[in-house]
Formats: structure tokens, C-alpha cells, sequence
């Protein structure tokens, strides 16, 4: 980080009157127009609107240490607009974060000022945005923590466009904070008038918006966004207003200061075509520096936990439904870790979560039947340096996959629990079925994907989870199954068990969850009939054990995956991926739900999707009578 002035600075010391906070915003819009031109590509029109708003935040209400971006007193500003990244990074440039060799790097391979800004470059990044809707949401989980967790005096600031106000996380986004009476957060609104193809639904109707917002509770604030006193009276009004959100509904005119563009439609995402004579409409390049406000001295706290930590134990042979030693676990996690905290869709009492929430109560957040705003509440948690465990059924994560992709993006880490996964959740039907959870959670960038068989393997995996990187889910099962591992058994994450196991097995059986103990069953069944099978417990399906798989193939020649989830993408893929490095590929065969379920018992489903332990003992006998397997 450069924090040098440059030689030729005309500093403000206080941007003390109008005429001066015009001139900043004047210099956003040209550094935004200069490094649109430099990348040959990016959205300078879309950060033009928005620069009068960002120079007055920027120079009279924004507190931040540039140089301890996770000083507990920082305020957080969050771009959800992700495409104007040209004025966050003319801010950086303002602020002296960055100098202006850098801000010319723009998209450029290497550097730091990606095309849509990402905290895994950027320590003063918030949050990866870009697709629209997400900013806010987030914005909101950082407000939430901010004031419920750590107890700070930092706001956060939110900088939307008015095109994603179509979109419906926003307004999941905006119930929640107003629900919380989030005084704390302030959303600013660049209505512009323009997406990205021609006017926006409502173009430049400021009380439509305005009327939204304080329906769910908020303060709103309609604005001139060009009138930089206007706009700094209704800051001012934001961080006066107690008792709930507010949010500062601004008109402004796309491409804003340069004749031939402004309020112009059919130039989103395009550099200005004469960039120079643009600069010059613009009053040339300026090099004004803001002292931004420090933050307020501050301590980050956090609940401090026993440190000991305690796992819930479960003898052998014991019923129990892996969902409730899931509740248990993470009630035993809370108790020794006090940076842990729960939130939950709605469903803690099916996830079981509520057994956190009984626990630990300051720390259990209740995000009702909003999946995106949960996960977003999560990612934002993470930012403040909390560990969050988010459930609900693996079904309705689907739902928020959009911000699950976008938090491996962001490099955050957070736990998803997805309870109530396969056909073998019965009578409920196929609505509720998490039967493509594996398949879309595999895909997510680092991710790790867990999937337990009992409860004391549940148990260890929650409290493992917690010291990883990345996006962690795991999948848990409505019904009981039977405790087959003593308490002290340990499951690495990348590892297998090998439950079943001769020198003469005839082919290897991979399972994880609830067609385990099927798979267990059928290899008894086999092993009375004298065809000796091997049992692999796939728990961690990514990453997977590829070196026992690879001996079981070895082994054996042959192996069978069966699961409780769709054919794709799952155990079956995570199997075989396991072989695409060259090496010879053994004989494969699977067994998954290929149907649609209806409603039935769970003994039903099973048996009807050709995953019960009397299809796969059929299915073992083929292949070996077929002389696929050895």
C-alpha cells in the first residue's frame, strides 16, 4: 500500500465548504473516466453518478484507518454496485491508499483493481460484489454484528444502484434491518435512471423507492445526489436518526459533468469514447487528498467460552439422527468457543439448531424464512471476524447459492448445514428433498463437503469445521441411524473409513450417510452368501480420500457408489474424480435417485429409488456374476 503524497497535491485539510466537495467529486469523476480508459473497458458512467454522493462520505462522515482496515472502530462502506469499482478505486486514490500509477492498472492482469473489487486483493474491501442484490444484505449481516455482537459505534454504508432494486434479496435485506431497528446502517441509492440496457422500472421516481423502504421500517431521505449540501444534510440526518435504518434516496444523471453521455442511454459498461476531451468538460485531472476521519478508539468483543471443549458421546448401537447430534455439537462448540454463533431459516427446530439458540441466546440469530439474507448475514458476520454456522434444510440452500458462490469469491469463511437431505426424509415429498446439495456445493471454489453417517462423527466434523478455510457444508439426516464409531474416533477432513474389509473382497461398496448403514446391511447379506464386499464411509466428499479409494480399486477392481442424492455431481462424480489423473480407470457403477419421489415412508423411498441395501446387494451380485467385478 502506497501512503505517499505525491509532489504536486493540493490537499484540503477539511473539505470545509461546498465548493470544495464539488471539486472532489469532479476529481472522482475524471479518475474514474482515466481508468476506464487506461483498462479500455469497465462502468465510468455508472461511477460518475455516484461520485458528488462518495465525495461527501468520503470527506465528512467516513471513519476508517487505511492502514488497520480491521480497526474494531472502522465504519464499512460496502459497494454493492460492484461495476462502479472506477470510483471506489478514485476513492482509494483520494484517501492516499492507493497513488495514481496503480489506479491506472485497472483490470489489468496482476493487479489489485479488479474489474469488480474483491477483498481477497483489497484489505479495505468489505465483501466480492458484482452481482447485483448483494451488497445490502451483507451490509446488513456487518450492521447486525456490529451492533449485536460487537457492540461497536461504526456504522456501515451501503452504496446501491436502483437497478438492483428489482431485485428480491434487497428486499429481504430491508425487512431484516428494519426488523432489527439497525440505526447503525444507512443505504444510499443511486438512481440514475439507466441499467444497463435502457431505463430502470421506476427511472428517476425517488418516492416509489422511498416508500418501500419505510414500509419495512426504515427512515428514508429523497435527495438531489448532485446538490452536495443536500446530500450532506441528509448524512447528517442518517447518523442522527435512532431507532432504525435509514435510507438516502438519491437522483442523479448517468455519466454525469460530460455533455455527450450524460442521462444517455446505450453506454453501460463502455470507457467514454474521447476520454481527453471528457477530462477537459471536467476541469482536467486534479489531485486532491482527503484526511479521512479516524475511527473511533474501539475493542473488539467477544464472548469468551470455557476452552475446553466438550463433544457430545454416543455408545454404539445408540439411535440417533445425525441433525440432532449436529444441535448438540454446535450447543458444545458455542460453550467452549465464544466466536461461534448460529443462525438459522426458520427451521432450528427441525435443524436443530435451537439447541445453540437455548444455550447460547446472544449469539443465536433467527433469519426466518429468508435463505439469501441468511447466508448474507453470515458472510457478514465473517467479515467482523465471527465464525457463523447457518442451517436449514439442504433443499432451500439452493435458494442462496448465488451468495454461497459469491462468499468463496469474497474468501469467507462460513458454515452451512443443510438437515433433511435425500428421499430418505419419507413422507414429506420431493419439494423438501435436498437431492442436488452435494452436486452444487462440490462446485463452490475450495469448498469442503462433509457427510456423516453418525452422530459421534457428526459431532467431531461440527467442531472441525470451525478451523477451516473457505466455504464448509455439511449434510445431515432427518431420521435415526445407528452410532457405529466409539467417541473417540477421529475423522480427519479428507479422510474415509473402511468398514468392511478381506483379502478377498469382490468389489468395493462407497457410500456416506443414510446409504451407509444400507451399504453395511447389503455387504452382510453378501458376505453370508460368500461374496466378500468392501465398505468404504465416504464422510468427507470433498476433499475426498483418493488414496483409499485408489487401493480399494487396487484391490478389488471394482467399485459401486451409491447415494441418496441425484446422479450428478455427487459421491458417485467425487469417486471417479478421483481417477482423471491418467492413471487406469477401474470398473465404476452407481446407484442414485434417477426418479422423481413422491410421498412415502422412508424404507419406501429408499427401496423405490434403488439405493436400499436389498438393491445393492442385487446390484453387487450382477456385477460380479457379470464378471465386471473380479
Amino acid at each position: 500500500m502506497n501512503r505517499e503524497e505525491p509532489v504536486n497535491s493540493d490537499a484540503f485539510e477539511n473539505f470545509g465548504n461546498s465548493d470544495e466537495l464539488v471539486e472532489l467529486g469532479q476529481q472522482l469523476r475524471v479518475d474514474s473516466v482515466r481508468a476506464a480508459a487506461a483498462a479500455g473497458s469497465g462502468h465510468p458512467t455508472s461511477s460518475m453518478s455516484a461520485a458528488d454522493l462518495m465525495a461527501v462520505l468520503l470527506a465528512r462522515y467516513f471513519r476508517y484507518d487505511f492502514d488497520r482496515p480491521d480497526h474494531p472502530g472502522n465504519d464499512r462502506f460496502v459497494l454493492s454496485k460492484g461495476h462502479a469499482s472506477p470510483l471506489l478505486y478514485a476513492a482509494y486514490k483520494a484517501a492516499g491508499a492507493i497513488d495514481d500509477e496503480e489506479l491506472l492498472t485497472f483490470r489489468k492482469l496482476g493487479s489489485r483493481l479488479e474489474g469488480h473489487p474483491t477483498p481477497q486483493r483489497l484489505p479495505w474491501v468489505e465483501t466480492a460484489t458484482g452481482s447485483l442484490g448483494q451488497g445490502l444484505p451483507i451490509g446488513v449481516g456487518i450492521a447486525l454484528a456490529g451492533k449485536r455482537l460487537d457492540h461497536s459505534d461504526s456504522r456501515v454504508w451501503v452504496l446501491c444502484g436502483d437497478s438492483e432494486m428489482a431485485e428480491g434479496s434487497i428486499w429481504e435485506a430491508a425487512d431484516a434491518a428494519g426488523f432489527e431497528r439497525l440505526d447503525n446502517l444507512t443505504v444510499i441509492v443511486d438512481v440514475n435512471r439507466l441499467g444497463q440496457r435502457g431505463p430502470t422500472r421506476y427511472g428517476h421516481d425517488l418516492d416509489v423507492y422511498a416508500r418501500r423502504f419505510r414500509a419495512f421500517g426504515w427512515h428514508a431521505v429523497e435527495v438531489d445526489g448532485h446538490d452536495v449540501d443536500a446530500v450532506d444534510r441528509a448524512y447528517d440526518e442518517a447518523v442522527s436518526t435512532t431507532g432504525q435504518p435509514t435510507a438516502i434516496i438519491a437522483r442523479t444523471l448517468k455519466g454525469k459533468g460530460v455533455k455527450g453521455v450524460e442521462d444517455h442511454e446505450g453506454l453501460h459498461g463502455k470507457p467514454l469514447k474521447d476520454a481527453d476531451e471528457a477530462i477537459e468538460e471536467l476541469g482536467g485531472v486534479r489531485d486532491l487528498r482527503v484526511q479521512v476521519q479516524e475511527p473511533p478508539s474501539a475493542r473488539s468483543l467477544r464472548a469468551v467460552g470455557d476452552g475446553s471443549l466438550e463433544l457430545p458421546r454416543w455408545d454404539e448401537g445408540e439411535k440417533v439422527a445425525t441433525r440432532d447430534a449436529y444441535g448438540q455439537a454446535l450447543a458444545a462448540l458455542g460453550a467452549a468457543r465464544g466466536d461461534v454463533v448460529a443462525l438459522d431459516g426458520e427451521v432450528g427446530d427441525s435443524t436443530r439448531s435451537e439447541f445453540f439458540g437455548k444455550e447460547h441466546p446472544e449469539r443465536y440469530f433467527e433469519c426466518y424464512i429468508a435463505e439469501q439474507q441468511m447466508v448474507a448475514t453470515a458472510v457478514g458476520f465473517a467479515r467482523l471476524g465471527w465464525t457463523p454456522y447457518a442451517s436449514t434444510f439442504a433443499a432451500f440452500f439452493t435458494r442462496a447459492f448465488d451468495f454461497v458462490r459469491m462468499a468463496a469469491v469474497s474468501g469467507a469463511g462460513i458454515n452451512l448445514n443443510g438437515s433433511h437431505a435425500g428421499v430418505s426424509i419419507g413422507q414429506d415429498g420431493p419439494s423438501q428433498m435436498g437431492l442436488e446439495d452435494l452436486a452444487t456445493m462440490r462446485t463452490v471454489h475450495d469448498s469442503t463437503v462433509l457427510y456423516p453417517s453418525d452422530a459421534n462423527s457428526t459431532a467431531k466434523l461440527v467442531a472441525a469445521m470451525a478451523d477451516l478455510d473457505g466455504i464448509r457444508y455439511l449434510r445431515t439426516s432427518r431420521g435415526e441411524s445407528p452410532v457405529i464409531y466409539g467417541p473417540d474416533e477421529e475423522f480427519p477432513v479428507g479422510g474415509s473409513k473402511v468398514l468392511r474389509s478381506s483379502d478377498g473382497d469382490r468389489l468395493t461398496i462407497v457410500a456416506a450417510g443414510v446409504t451407509l448403514h444400507e451399504a453395511l446391511a447389503a455387504a452382510d447379506a453378501l458376505g453370508r452368501e460368500g461374496v466378500p464386499v468392501r465398505v468404504i464411509d465416504l464422510y468427507s466428499v470433498k476433499p475426498v480420500d483418493q488414496a483409499t479409494l485408489r487401493e480399494a480399486a487396487e484391490d478389488t477392481g471394482c467399485l459401486l457408489t451409491v447415494e441418496d442424492h441425484r446422479e450428478e455431481g455427487g459421491i458417485g462424480d467425487a469417486v471417479l474424480e478421483a481417477f482423471l489423473d491418467g492413471r487406469p480407470v477401474p470398473r465404476l457403477a452407481r446407484l442414485a435417485v434417477r426418479t422423481m419421489p413422491g410421498s412415502a415412508s422412508p424404507e419406501e423411498q429408499l427401496h423405490a429409488a434403488g439405493i436400499d441395501a436389498e438393491t445393492i446387494a442385487a446390484s453387487a451380485r450382477l456385477l460380479v456374476e457379470e464378471g465386471v467385478a473380479p
